[in-house]
Protein backbone atom coordinates (compact mmCIF):
# COMPACT_ATOMS: atom_id res chain seq x y z
CA UNK A 1 0.00 0.00 0.00
CA UNK A 2 2.78 2.41 0.83
CA UNK A 3 4.45 1.71 -2.53
CA UNK A 4 1.16 2.18 -4.43
CA UNK A 5 0.38 5.37 -2.55
CA UNK A 6 3.80 6.70 -3.40
CA UNK A 7 3.37 5.91 -7.11
CA UNK A 8 -0.03 7.57 -7.22
CA UNK A 9 1.41 10.55 -5.40
CA UNK A 10 4.21 10.86 -7.95
CA UNK A 11 1.70 10.59 -10.80
CA UNK A 12 -0.48 13.29 -9.24
CA UNK A 13 2.57 15.45 -8.69
CA UNK A 14 3.61 14.93 -12.31
CA UNK A 15 0.23 15.90 -13.71
CA UNK A 16 0.04 18.82 -11.32
CA UNK A 17 3.45 19.96 -12.60
CA UNK A 18 2.37 19.54 -16.25
CA UNK A 19 -0.84 21.47 -15.67
CA UNK A 20 1.03 24.14 -13.79
CA UNK A 21 3.62 24.44 -16.56
CA UNK A 22 0.79 24.61 -19.13
CA UNK A 23 -1.02 27.44 -17.34
CA UNK A 24 2.29 29.16 -16.64
CA UNK A 25 3.08 29.04 -20.39
CA UNK A 26 -0.41 30.32 -21.16
CA UNK A 27 0.08 33.15 -18.69
CA UNK A 28 3.45 33.98 -20.24
CA UNK A 29 1.88 33.86 -23.70
CA UNK A 30 -0.95 36.11 -22.59
CA UNK A 31 1.47 38.50 -20.92
CA UNK A 32 3.73 38.40 -23.94
CA UNK A 33 0.75 38.88 -26.23
CA UNK A 34 -0.45 41.77 -24.10
CA UNK A 35 3.00 43.32 -24.26
CA UNK A 36 3.05 42.85 -28.04
CA UNK A 37 -0.48 44.28 -28.36
CA UNK A 38 0.45 47.25 -26.16
CA UNK A 39 3.60 47.83 -28.20
CA UNK A 40 1.64 47.69 -31.49
CA UNK A 41 -1.05 49.92 -30.04
CA UNK A 42 1.57 52.54 -29.03
CA UNK A 43 2.93 52.51 -32.57
CA UNK A 44 -0.52 52.99 -34.09
CA UNK A 45 -1.37 55.75 -31.61
CA UNK A 46 1.82 57.54 -32.54
CA UNK A 47 0.85 57.28 -36.21
CA UNK A 48 -2.59 58.70 -35.39
CA UNK A 49 -1.01 61.62 -33.47
CA UNK A 50 1.22 62.40 -36.43
CA UNK A 51 -1.72 62.22 -38.84
CA UNK A 52 -3.82 64.51 -36.65
CA UNK A 53 -0.96 67.00 -36.36
CA UNK A 54 -1.12 67.50 -40.15
CA UNK A 55 -3.75 70.04 -41.14
CA UNK A 56 -4.28 71.90 -44.39
CA UNK A 57 -5.87 75.30 -44.57
CA UNK A 58 -9.63 75.42 -44.07
CA UNK A 59 -11.48 75.30 -47.41
CA UNK A 60 -13.32 78.48 -48.35
CA UNK A 61 -16.57 76.51 -48.50
CA UNK A 62 -16.21 75.74 -44.77
CA UNK A 63 -15.20 79.30 -43.90
CA UNK A 64 -18.28 80.67 -45.63
CA UNK A 65 -20.73 78.12 -44.22
CA UNK A 66 -23.65 80.06 -42.66
CA UNK A 67 -23.76 80.13 -38.89
CA UNK A 68 -27.03 82.03 -38.54
CA UNK A 69 -30.28 82.50 -40.41
CA UNK A 70 -29.17 85.97 -41.52
CA UNK A 71 -26.27 84.46 -43.45
CA UNK A 72 -28.55 82.29 -45.61
CA UNK A 73 -29.24 84.37 -48.70
CA UNK A 74 -32.43 84.42 -50.74
CA UNK A 75 -34.59 81.86 -48.89
CA UNK A 76 -36.81 84.01 -46.70
CA UNK A 77 -40.01 82.10 -47.41
CA UNK A 78 -38.35 78.70 -47.16
CA UNK A 79 -36.70 79.61 -43.86
CA UNK A 80 -39.97 80.89 -42.47
CA UNK A 81 -41.63 77.56 -43.28
CA UNK A 82 -38.68 75.58 -41.88
CA UNK A 83 -38.72 77.52 -38.62
CA UNK A 84 -42.48 77.02 -38.30
CA UNK A 85 -42.02 73.27 -38.75
CA UNK A 86 -39.09 72.78 -36.35
CA UNK A 87 -38.81 75.60 -33.82
CA UNK A 88 -42.14 75.24 -32.04
CA UNK A 89 -43.24 72.97 -29.20
CA UNK A 90 -44.31 70.22 -31.64
CA UNK A 91 -41.65 69.93 -34.37
CA UNK A 92 -42.50 67.96 -37.50
CA UNK A 93 -40.62 65.85 -40.02
CA UNK A 94 -39.61 67.94 -43.03
CA UNK A 95 -38.61 67.47 -46.67
CA UNK A 96 -36.76 70.40 -48.26
CA UNK A 97 -36.96 70.63 -52.04
CA UNK A 98 -34.61 72.84 -53.99
CA UNK A 99 -31.78 73.01 -56.52
CA UNK A 100 -28.22 72.24 -55.38
CA UNK A 101 -26.12 74.85 -53.63
CA UNK A 102 -28.93 77.04 -52.25
CA UNK A 103 -28.45 76.34 -48.51
CA UNK A 104 -30.71 73.39 -47.63
CA UNK A 105 -28.18 71.66 -45.35
CA UNK A 106 -26.99 74.90 -43.77
CA UNK A 107 -30.56 75.96 -43.09
CA UNK A 108 -31.35 72.70 -41.27
CA UNK A 109 -28.26 73.13 -39.08
CA UNK A 110 -28.93 76.70 -38.04
CA UNK A 111 -32.65 76.12 -37.51
CA UNK A 112 -31.84 73.36 -35.01
CA UNK A 113 -29.61 75.79 -33.11
CA UNK A 114 -32.43 78.33 -33.07
CA UNK A 115 -34.88 75.69 -31.87
CA UNK A 116 -32.57 74.90 -28.94
CA UNK A 117 -32.92 78.51 -27.79
CA UNK A 118 -36.70 78.22 -27.62
CA UNK A 119 -37.74 77.25 -24.06
CA UNK A 120 -40.88 75.51 -25.34
CA UNK A 121 -38.95 73.37 -27.86
CA UNK A 122 -38.36 69.67 -27.04
CA UNK A 123 -34.85 69.97 -28.54
CA UNK A 124 -32.41 70.25 -25.63
CA UNK A 125 -28.94 71.79 -25.72
CA UNK A 126 -27.36 68.39 -26.25
CA UNK A 127 -29.58 67.60 -29.27
CA UNK A 128 -27.44 66.31 -32.14
CA UNK A 129 -27.51 67.03 -35.86
CA UNK A 130 -26.74 63.66 -37.47
CA UNK A 131 -26.14 63.82 -41.23
CA UNK A 132 -26.26 60.90 -43.66
CA UNK A 133 -26.25 60.73 -47.44
CA UNK A 134 -29.10 58.87 -49.08
CA UNK A 135 -26.98 58.10 -52.14
CA UNK A 136 -24.19 56.38 -50.20
CA UNK A 137 -25.95 55.08 -47.07
CA UNK A 138 -26.26 51.55 -48.36
CA UNK A 139 -27.08 48.44 -46.36
CA UNK A 140 -26.06 44.79 -46.60
CA UNK A 141 -29.01 42.67 -47.69
CA UNK A 142 -27.70 39.86 -45.49
CA UNK A 143 -28.37 42.07 -42.48
CA UNK A 144 -24.69 42.37 -41.48
CA UNK A 145 -24.67 46.16 -41.57
CA UNK A 146 -27.17 48.99 -41.96
CA UNK A 147 -25.65 52.38 -41.07
CA UNK A 148 -29.02 54.13 -41.22
CA UNK A 149 -31.34 51.88 -39.21
CA UNK A 150 -28.89 49.69 -37.28
CA UNK A 151 -28.05 45.98 -37.38
CA UNK A 152 -27.00 42.98 -35.28
CA UNK A 153 -23.46 41.62 -35.22
CA UNK A 154 -24.16 37.90 -34.96
CA UNK A 155 -21.60 35.48 -33.43
CA UNK A 156 -20.73 33.90 -36.77
CA UNK A 157 -19.35 37.16 -38.20
CA UNK A 158 -15.66 37.93 -38.09
CA UNK A 159 -14.65 40.20 -35.26
CA UNK A 160 -17.55 39.27 -32.99
CA UNK A 161 -15.15 39.26 -30.01
CA UNK A 162 -15.68 37.70 -26.60
CA UNK A 163 -19.47 37.98 -26.79
CA UNK A 164 -19.42 36.33 -30.19
CA UNK A 165 -17.38 33.44 -28.83
CA UNK A 166 -20.01 33.07 -26.11
CA UNK A 167 -22.75 32.97 -28.78
CA UNK A 168 -24.19 36.38 -27.91
CA UNK A 169 -25.63 38.60 -30.71
CA UNK A 170 -24.60 42.25 -30.43
CA UNK A 171 -26.92 45.10 -31.57
CA UNK A 172 -25.19 47.97 -33.41
CA UNK A 173 -27.08 51.30 -33.34
CA UNK A 174 -27.60 53.17 -36.61
CA UNK A 175 -27.94 56.84 -37.44
CA UNK A 176 -31.59 56.91 -36.34
CA UNK A 177 -30.54 56.04 -32.78
CA UNK A 178 -27.56 58.42 -32.79
CA UNK A 179 -30.02 61.18 -33.74
CA UNK A 180 -32.32 60.36 -30.79
CA UNK A 181 -33.51 63.65 -29.31
CA UNK A 182 -32.20 65.67 -32.25
CA UNK A 183 -32.38 65.90 -36.03
CA UNK A 184 -31.55 63.24 -38.59
CA UNK A 185 -30.64 65.02 -41.82
CA UNK A 186 -30.83 62.79 -44.92
CA UNK A 187 -29.28 64.47 -47.92
CA UNK A 188 -30.70 63.29 -51.26
CA UNK A 189 -33.43 61.36 -49.51
CA UNK A 190 -34.86 60.37 -52.88
CA UNK A 191 -31.81 58.14 -53.46
CA UNK A 192 -32.52 55.83 -50.50
CA UNK A 193 -33.10 52.16 -51.34
CA UNK A 194 -36.80 51.17 -51.17
CA UNK A 195 -36.07 48.66 -48.40
CA UNK A 196 -34.40 51.38 -46.33
CA UNK A 197 -37.36 53.68 -46.93
CA UNK A 198 -39.75 51.03 -45.63
CA UNK A 199 -37.60 50.46 -42.56
CA UNK A 200 -37.35 54.22 -42.00
CA UNK A 201 -41.13 54.62 -42.17
CA UNK A 202 -41.51 51.98 -39.46
CA UNK A 203 -39.01 53.84 -37.26
CA UNK A 204 -40.82 57.15 -37.81
CA UNK A 205 -44.05 55.44 -36.75
CA UNK A 206 -42.73 53.62 -33.65
CA UNK A 207 -40.01 56.12 -32.67
CA UNK A 208 -37.81 53.15 -31.84
CA UNK A 209 -35.88 50.44 -33.69
CA UNK A 210 -36.61 46.75 -33.26
CA UNK A 211 -33.79 44.42 -34.29
CA UNK A 212 -33.93 40.70 -34.93
CA UNK A 213 -31.43 37.86 -34.75
CA UNK A 214 -31.73 34.10 -35.08
CA UNK A 215 -29.11 33.83 -32.32
CA UNK A 216 -31.16 35.71 -29.74
CA UNK A 217 -32.94 33.65 -27.09
CA UNK A 218 -34.96 35.54 -24.51
CA UNK A 219 -34.39 32.69 -22.00
CA UNK A 220 -30.62 32.53 -22.41
CA UNK A 221 -29.10 33.57 -19.03
CA UNK A 222 -25.68 34.15 -20.64
CA UNK A 223 -26.95 37.13 -22.65
CA UNK A 224 -26.35 40.43 -20.79
CA UNK A 225 -29.35 42.32 -19.51
CA UNK A 226 -28.83 45.36 -21.76
CA UNK A 227 -29.00 43.15 -24.86
CA UNK A 228 -32.20 41.54 -23.56
CA UNK A 229 -33.57 45.06 -23.10
CA UNK A 230 -32.64 46.12 -26.64
CA UNK A 231 -34.21 43.09 -28.29
CA UNK A 232 -37.37 43.26 -26.18
CA UNK A 233 -37.94 47.02 -25.97
CA UNK A 234 -36.05 48.34 -28.99
CA UNK A 235 -33.41 51.06 -29.40
CA UNK A 236 -34.74 54.60 -28.89
CA UNK A 237 -35.06 56.62 -32.09
CA UNK A 238 -37.23 59.63 -31.29
CA UNK A 239 -35.92 62.31 -33.64
CA UNK A 240 -37.15 64.67 -36.30
CA UNK A 241 -36.15 63.83 -39.84
CA UNK A 242 -35.17 66.55 -42.29
CA UNK A 243 -34.75 65.22 -45.81
CA UNK A 244 -33.27 67.29 -48.62
CA UNK A 245 -33.59 66.59 -52.30
CA UNK A 246 -33.03 68.16 -55.69
CA UNK A 247 -35.87 66.05 -57.11
CA UNK A 248 -39.49 67.06 -57.48
CA UNK A 249 -42.19 65.96 -55.01
CA UNK A 250 -43.49 63.44 -57.54
CA UNK A 251 -40.16 61.58 -57.30
CA UNK A 252 -40.46 61.03 -53.53
CA UNK A 253 -42.52 58.04 -52.26
CA UNK A 254 -45.98 59.22 -51.19
CA UNK A 255 -45.68 57.34 -47.88
CA UNK A 256 -42.69 59.51 -46.96
CA UNK A 257 -44.28 62.75 -48.13
CA UNK A 258 -47.46 62.08 -46.14
CA UNK A 259 -45.46 62.08 -42.90
CA UNK A 260 -43.57 65.30 -43.62
CA UNK A 261 -44.06 69.03 -43.94
CA UNK A 262 -42.82 70.03 -47.40
CA UNK A 263 -40.63 73.13 -47.66
CA UNK A 264 -39.42 74.63 -50.92
CA UNK A 265 -36.18 76.52 -51.49
CA UNK A 266 -35.91 78.45 -54.75
CA UNK A 267 -33.07 79.03 -57.16
CA UNK A 268 -30.89 82.05 -56.38
CA UNK A 269 -30.99 85.17 -58.51
CA UNK A 270 -27.80 86.62 -59.96
CA UNK A 271 -27.87 89.41 -57.37
CA UNK A 272 -28.11 86.90 -54.52
CA UNK A 273 -25.24 84.90 -55.99
CA UNK A 274 -23.28 88.16 -56.06
CA UNK A 275 -23.96 88.75 -52.35
CA UNK A 276 -22.68 85.26 -51.52
CA UNK A 277 -19.54 85.81 -53.61
CA UNK A 278 -18.87 89.20 -51.98
CA UNK A 279 -19.29 87.79 -48.47
CA UNK A 280 -17.00 84.87 -49.30
CA UNK A 281 -14.33 87.21 -50.66
CA UNK A 282 -14.38 89.24 -47.44
CA UNK A 283 -14.06 86.15 -45.26
CA UNK A 284 -11.17 84.88 -47.39
CA UNK A 285 -9.35 88.22 -47.32
CA UNK A 286 -9.64 89.00 -51.05
CA UNK A 287 -10.72 92.19 -52.76
CA UNK A 288 -13.14 91.38 -55.55
CA UNK A 289 -13.30 93.84 -58.42
CA UNK A 290 -16.79 94.84 -59.59
CA UNK A 291 -16.23 93.48 -63.11
CA UNK A 292 -15.01 90.18 -61.66
CA UNK A 293 -18.16 90.01 -59.51
CA UNK A 294 -20.30 90.57 -62.60
CA UNK A 295 -18.69 87.59 -64.31
CA UNK A 296 -19.38 85.39 -61.26
CA UNK A 297 -23.01 86.54 -61.25
CA UNK A 298 -23.28 85.62 -64.91
CA UNK A 299 -21.82 82.12 -64.66
CA UNK A 300 -22.44 80.85 -61.10
CA UNK A 301 -25.73 78.95 -60.98
CA UNK A 302 -25.80 78.82 -57.17
CA UNK A 303 -23.87 79.76 -54.05
CA UNK A 304 -21.61 76.71 -54.21
CA UNK A 305 -20.55 77.59 -57.75
CA UNK A 306 -19.80 81.15 -56.67
CA UNK A 307 -17.60 80.03 -53.77
CA UNK A 308 -15.76 77.47 -55.93
CA UNK A 309 -15.04 80.01 -58.66
CA UNK A 310 -13.86 82.51 -56.10
CA UNK A 311 -11.61 79.98 -54.36
CA UNK A 312 -9.84 78.93 -57.56
CA UNK A 313 -9.46 82.52 -58.75
CA UNK A 314 -8.14 83.52 -55.32
CA UNK A 315 -5.67 80.66 -55.31
CA UNK A 316 -4.36 81.79 -58.69
CA UNK A 317 -3.91 85.33 -57.35
CA UNK A 318 -2.15 84.18 -54.18
CA UNK A 319 0.33 82.14 -56.23
CA UNK A 320 1.68 85.40 -57.62
CA UNK A 321 1.38 87.32 -54.35
CA UNK A 322 -1.77 89.26 -55.22
CA UNK A 323 -4.93 89.68 -53.12
CA UNK A 324 -7.10 91.37 -55.75
CA UNK A 325 -9.31 89.15 -57.90
CA UNK A 326 -9.76 90.71 -61.32
CA UNK A 327 -12.14 89.99 -64.16
CA UNK A 328 -9.32 88.26 -66.03
CA UNK A 329 -8.80 85.87 -63.11
CA UNK A 330 -12.48 84.91 -62.95
CA UNK A 331 -12.78 84.55 -66.72
CA UNK A 332 -9.86 82.13 -66.67
CA UNK A 333 -11.63 80.00 -64.03
CA UNK A 334 -14.88 80.08 -66.00
CA UNK A 335 -13.07 79.00 -69.16
CA UNK A 336 -11.02 76.27 -67.46
CA UNK A 337 -14.08 74.93 -65.62
CA UNK A 338 -16.28 75.11 -68.73
CA UNK A 339 -19.03 76.96 -66.89
CA UNK A 340 -22.11 77.89 -68.92
CA UNK A 341 -23.89 81.23 -68.54
CA UNK A 342 -26.97 81.29 -66.34
CA UNK A 343 -30.23 80.92 -68.18
CA UNK A 344 -31.86 84.28 -67.52
CA UNK A 345 -34.86 84.76 -69.83
CA UNK A 346 -36.04 88.35 -70.26
CA UNK A 347 -39.16 89.82 -71.74
CA UNK A 348 -38.87 91.25 -75.29
CA UNK A 349 -38.33 94.98 -75.67
CA UNK A 350 -41.63 95.58 -77.51
CA UNK A 351 -44.97 93.87 -78.19
CA UNK A 352 -44.98 91.30 -80.99
CA UNK A 353 -47.64 89.51 -83.00
CA UNK A 354 -47.86 85.81 -82.10
CA UNK A 355 -45.40 86.05 -79.19
CA UNK A 356 -46.51 85.35 -75.59
CA UNK A 357 -44.60 85.15 -72.33
CA UNK A 358 -45.59 81.85 -70.73
CA UNK A 359 -44.58 80.47 -67.33
CA UNK A 360 -43.43 76.95 -66.44
CA UNK A 361 -41.85 74.86 -63.70
CA UNK A 362 -38.61 73.08 -64.59
CA UNK A 363 -37.38 71.86 -61.20
CA UNK A 364 -38.20 71.83 -57.48
CA UNK A 365 -39.66 75.28 -56.75
CA UNK A 366 -37.97 76.61 -59.89
CA UNK A 367 -40.14 78.71 -62.18
CA UNK A 368 -39.09 80.07 -65.54
CA UNK A 369 -40.32 82.39 -68.24
CA UNK A 370 -40.88 80.51 -71.50
CA UNK A 371 -41.36 81.79 -75.02
CA UNK A 372 -44.38 80.74 -77.05
CA UNK A 373 -44.41 81.69 -80.71
CA UNK A 374 -47.18 81.27 -83.26
CA UNK A 375 -47.43 82.02 -86.98
CA UNK A 376 -50.64 81.78 -89.04
CA UNK A 377 -50.52 81.67 -92.85
CA UNK A 378 -53.87 81.86 -94.74
CA UNK A 379 -54.70 78.91 -97.02
CA UNK A 380 -57.59 78.15 -99.35
CA UNK A 381 -60.40 75.69 -98.90
CA UNK A 382 -60.06 74.96 -95.21
CA UNK A 383 -56.94 72.84 -95.73
CA UNK A 384 -54.92 74.40 -92.90
CA UNK A 385 -52.52 72.31 -90.86
CA UNK A 386 -51.26 72.54 -87.30
CA UNK A 387 -47.55 72.09 -86.61
CA UNK A 388 -46.01 72.07 -83.14
CA UNK A 389 -42.26 72.20 -82.54
CA UNK A 390 -40.20 72.20 -79.38
CA UNK A 391 -39.78 69.59 -76.65
CA UNK A 392 -43.46 68.77 -76.39
CA UNK A 393 -44.13 65.93 -78.82
CA UNK A 394 -44.12 62.74 -76.76
CA UNK A 395 -43.67 61.47 -73.22
CA UNK A 396 -43.36 58.09 -71.55
CA UNK A 397 -45.23 56.79 -68.56
CA UNK A 398 -44.21 53.49 -67.06
CA UNK A 399 -43.38 51.27 -64.20
CA UNK A 400 -43.21 47.62 -63.23
CA UNK A 401 -42.10 46.55 -66.69
CA UNK A 402 -44.80 48.46 -68.58
CA UNK A 403 -44.08 51.60 -70.57
CA UNK A 404 -46.80 53.63 -72.29
CA UNK A 405 -46.06 56.39 -74.77
CA UNK A 406 -48.59 59.13 -75.16
CA UNK A 407 -48.97 62.50 -76.75
CA UNK A 408 -47.77 65.13 -74.29
CA UNK A 409 -50.36 67.23 -72.49
CA UNK A 410 -48.74 70.40 -73.85
CA UNK A 411 -49.33 69.26 -77.43
CA UNK A 412 -52.86 68.27 -76.45
CA UNK A 413 -53.36 71.83 -75.24
CA UNK A 414 -52.41 73.12 -78.68
CA UNK A 415 -55.08 70.95 -80.29
CA UNK A 416 -57.69 72.06 -77.76
CA UNK A 417 -57.02 75.63 -78.84
CA UNK A 418 -58.56 74.93 -82.25
CA UNK A 419 -61.90 74.11 -80.64
CA UNK A 420 -61.68 77.11 -78.30
CA UNK A 421 -60.93 79.57 -81.11
CA UNK A 422 -63.86 78.31 -83.16
CA UNK A 423 -66.38 78.37 -80.35
CA UNK A 424 -65.48 81.41 -78.30
CA UNK A 425 -63.72 83.71 -80.76
CA UNK A 426 -65.55 82.81 -83.99
CA UNK A 427 -62.23 82.21 -85.76
CA UNK A 428 -61.71 79.40 -88.25
CA UNK A 429 -58.19 77.99 -87.73
CA UNK A 430 -58.72 75.48 -90.56
CA UNK A 431 -58.23 78.40 -92.96
CA UNK A 432 -54.63 78.81 -91.74
CA UNK A 433 -51.43 76.85 -91.61
CA UNK A 434 -50.57 77.35 -87.96
CA UNK A 435 -47.10 76.78 -86.56
CA UNK A 436 -46.63 76.88 -82.77
CA UNK A 437 -43.07 76.81 -81.47
CA UNK A 438 -41.64 76.51 -77.96
CA UNK A 439 -38.04 77.76 -78.28
CA UNK A 440 -35.41 77.89 -75.56
CA UNK A 441 -34.66 74.19 -75.09
CA UNK A 442 -36.78 73.72 -71.94
CA UNK A 443 -38.82 70.53 -71.94
CA UNK A 444 -42.44 71.57 -71.67
CA UNK A 445 -45.28 69.35 -70.55
CA UNK A 446 -48.53 69.74 -68.74
CA UNK A 447 -51.55 71.87 -69.60
CA UNK A 448 -50.46 75.05 -67.81
CA UNK A 449 -49.48 76.77 -71.07
CA UNK A 450 -53.05 76.51 -72.35
CA UNK A 451 -54.11 80.16 -72.10
CA UNK A 452 -50.74 81.30 -73.44
CA UNK A 453 -51.14 79.06 -76.51
CA UNK A 454 -54.69 80.38 -77.15
CA UNK A 455 -53.41 83.95 -76.91
CA UNK A 456 -50.45 83.32 -79.20
CA UNK A 457 -52.54 81.70 -81.97
CA UNK A 458 -55.29 84.31 -81.61
CA UNK A 459 -52.65 87.04 -81.94
CA UNK A 460 -51.12 85.39 -85.02
CA UNK A 461 -54.47 85.04 -86.81
CA UNK A 462 -55.86 88.48 -85.93
CA UNK A 463 -52.48 90.22 -86.29
CA UNK A 464 -52.88 91.96 -82.93
CA UNK A 465 -49.73 92.19 -80.82
CA UNK A 466 -49.50 90.82 -77.28
CA UNK A 467 -48.39 92.94 -74.32
CA UNK A 468 -44.68 92.21 -73.85
CA UNK A 469 -44.77 93.25 -70.18
CA UNK A 470 -47.27 90.54 -69.30
CA UNK A 471 -46.91 86.79 -68.66
CA UNK A 472 -49.54 84.12 -68.10
CA UNK A 473 -50.15 80.59 -66.89
CA UNK A 474 -53.27 78.45 -66.68
CA UNK A 475 -54.99 75.42 -68.13
CA UNK A 476 -57.90 76.06 -70.47
CA UNK A 477 -60.75 73.63 -70.99
CA UNK A 478 -62.57 73.20 -74.28
CA UNK A 479 -65.49 74.95 -72.55
CA UNK A 480 -63.37 78.07 -72.15
CA UNK A 481 -62.75 77.79 -68.41
CA UNK A 482 -59.34 78.70 -67.00
CA UNK A 483 -58.42 76.01 -64.52
CA UNK A 484 -55.85 76.03 -61.69
CA UNK A 485 -52.30 74.81 -62.17
CA UNK A 486 -49.36 74.00 -59.90
CA UNK A 487 -46.32 76.02 -58.93
CA UNK A 488 -47.97 79.45 -58.95
CA UNK A 489 -45.63 81.04 -56.39
CA UNK A 490 -42.35 80.13 -58.17
CA UNK A 491 -43.92 81.10 -61.50
CA UNK A 492 -44.78 84.55 -60.18
CA UNK A 493 -41.23 84.90 -58.82
CA UNK A 494 -39.82 83.91 -62.21
CA UNK A 495 -42.03 86.55 -63.85
CA UNK A 496 -40.68 89.22 -61.52
CA UNK A 497 -37.07 88.22 -62.20
CA UNK A 498 -37.71 88.38 -65.95
CA UNK A 499 -39.01 91.95 -65.87
CA UNK A 500 -42.73 91.16 -66.10
CA UNK A 501 -45.06 93.83 -64.70
CA UNK A 502 -48.36 91.89 -64.81
CA UNK A 503 -49.12 88.18 -64.67
CA UNK A 504 -52.37 86.36 -65.45
CA UNK A 505 -53.20 83.34 -63.28
CA UNK A 506 -56.30 81.14 -62.79
CA UNK A 507 -58.76 82.58 -60.33
CA UNK A 508 -58.65 79.40 -58.25
CA UNK A 509 -54.90 79.93 -57.73
CA UNK A 510 -55.40 83.36 -56.21
CA UNK A 511 -53.70 84.03 -52.85
CA UNK A 512 -54.30 86.99 -50.58
CA UNK A 513 -50.53 87.49 -50.35
CA UNK A 514 -50.52 88.61 -53.99
CA UNK A 515 -52.39 91.77 -52.98
CA UNK A 516 -49.41 92.94 -50.93
CA UNK A 517 -46.90 92.63 -53.77
CA UNK A 518 -45.52 95.90 -55.05
CA UNK A 519 -43.19 94.40 -57.68
CA UNK A 520 -45.87 92.80 -59.87
CA UNK A 521 -49.62 92.92 -60.44
CA UNK A 522 -51.33 89.52 -60.32
CA UNK A 523 -54.52 89.26 -62.36
CA UNK A 524 -56.85 86.27 -61.69
CA UNK A 525 -59.18 85.13 -64.49
CA UNK A 526 -61.80 82.41 -64.77
CA UNK A 527 -62.52 82.53 -68.54
CA UNK A 528 -60.25 82.44 -71.57
CA UNK A 529 -61.95 85.56 -73.00
CA UNK A 530 -60.79 87.56 -69.98
CA UNK A 531 -57.19 86.44 -70.44
CA UNK A 532 -57.08 87.28 -74.15
CA UNK A 533 -58.75 90.65 -73.58
CA UNK A 534 -56.13 91.60 -71.00
CA UNK A 535 -53.15 90.37 -73.03
CA UNK A 536 -53.89 91.38 -76.64
CA UNK A 537 -53.27 94.95 -77.81
CA UNK A 538 -54.88 96.73 -80.71
CA UNK A 539 -53.33 96.36 -84.16
CA UNK A 540 -51.20 99.40 -83.34
CA UNK A 541 -49.49 98.73 -79.98
CA UNK A 542 -49.56 102.45 -79.14
CA UNK A 543 -53.37 102.44 -79.14
CA UNK A 544 -53.65 100.32 -76.01
CA UNK A 545 -55.64 97.21 -75.24
CA UNK A 546 -58.12 95.56 -77.57
CA UNK A 547 -61.79 96.00 -76.72
CA UNK A 548 -63.89 92.88 -77.31
CA UNK A 549 -67.56 93.02 -78.22
CA UNK A 550 -69.72 92.77 -75.14
CA UNK A 551 -70.94 89.33 -76.19
CA UNK A 552 -67.46 87.89 -75.91
CA UNK A 553 -66.42 89.99 -72.92
CA UNK A 554 -69.39 88.64 -70.98
CA UNK A 555 -68.59 85.03 -71.93
CA UNK A 556 -71.84 84.59 -73.86
CA UNK A 557 -72.34 81.76 -76.40
CA UNK A 558 -70.47 82.09 -79.70
CA UNK A 559 -71.66 84.59 -82.30
CA UNK A 560 -74.18 83.29 -84.79
CA UNK A 561 -73.40 82.62 -88.44
CA UNK A 562 -73.56 85.82 -90.50
CA UNK A 563 -72.28 88.03 -87.67
CA UNK A 564 -68.81 89.51 -87.66
CA UNK A 565 -65.91 88.19 -85.63
CA UNK A 566 -63.64 90.28 -83.43
CA UNK A 567 -61.37 90.72 -86.45
CA UNK A 568 -64.12 92.40 -88.40
CA UNK A 569 -64.17 89.60 -90.97
CA UNK A 570 -67.39 87.85 -91.96
CA UNK A 571 -67.85 84.44 -90.37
Amino acid sequence: MDFSSGVFGLINLFFAAVIGIYFWQMLRTQQGGKVAVDRESRKEMEKLRKLRSISLTEPLSEKTRPNSLKEIIGQEEGLRALRAALCGPNPQHVIIYGPPGVGKTAAARVVLEEAKRNPSSPFKQWAKFVEVDGATSRFDDRGIADPLIGSVHDPIYQGAGAMGIAGIPQPKPGAVTRAHGGILFIDEIGELHPIQINKLLKVLEDRKVFLESAYYNSEDPNIPQHIHDIFQNGLPADFRMVGATTKTPQDIPPAVRSRCIEVFFRALTDEEVGIIASNAAKKAGFRLEDEALNVIKKYAANGRDAVNILQIAGGSCMSVGDSVISRKDVEWVVSAGQYSPRYEPRIPSKPQIGYVNGLAIHGPNMGSLIEIEAVAIPVQGGTGKLVTTGLVDEEELGGQGRVVKRKSMARGSVENVITILKRFFSIHPENYDIHVNFPGGLALDGPSAGIAIVTAIYSAITEHAVDNRLAMTGEVSILGEVRPVGGIAPKVEAAVQSGVERVIIPKDNWQEAFMDRKDIKVLPVSRIEEAVKIAVLDRDPTLGFLEFPSAIASSSPPLSVGAKSVTGRPI
